[in-house]
C-alpha cells in the first residue's frame, strides 16, 4: 500500500509534503525527525554516559570510533544501555537532563545491573 504524508514540524512551524512511499519506509523518515535520549554503558570500565542525538546510529559510531577526545574517547568501547525517542529535540533535552540527575543515573543503573544479572 502507497502512501503520502504531511508531516508537521512544530519547531518550523510548517509541514513538509514526503514522497508517496511504503509504510516502512515511511517508519525510516519519520524516525529522522525524531530525537533519542540515549545511556552508554562500559563494561571495561564501569561507567555510563547519557546524550540525546537525532541520529544515533552516527552518535555511537563517533564515541566509539571516531571521537579523539572528551569523556568517551577514555572508556570505549560503549554499549547502547538504553534508549528513548522523542518527537522533539526540547523534550529530548529535558529528559537528558532527569537521566543526568541522581535519580535518573540511579535508574540507568538498575536497568544494566539487571540485564547483567539475568
Amino acid at each position: 500500500r502507497w502512501l503520502e504524508r504531511r508531516i508537521h514540524n512544530p519547531e518550523v512551524g510548517s509541514s513538509i509534503l514526503l514522497p508517496a512511499t511504503t509504510r516502512k519506509q515511511l517508519k525510516r523518515l519519520l524516525l529522522l525527525f525524531m530525537f533519542t535520549v540515549y545511556a552508554l554503558y562500559s563494561p571495561q570500565f564501569d561507567k555510563i554516559y547519557i546524550g540525546y542525538s537525532s541520529d544515533l546510529e552516527n552518535r555511537i559510531l563517533a564515541h566509539n570510533i571516531y571521537q579523539t577526545k572528551g569523556y568517551t574517547f577514555k572508556y570505549r568501547p560503549w554499549e547502547v544501555a538504553h534508549t528513548e525517542v522523542f518527537q522533539t529535540k526540547r523534550e529530548a533535552m529535558i529528559r537528558e537532563k532527569q537521566l543526568k540527575s541522581a535519580k535518573g543515573r540511579e535508574f540507568i543503573w538498575k536497568l544494566i545491573n539487571s540485564k547483567r544479572d539475568g
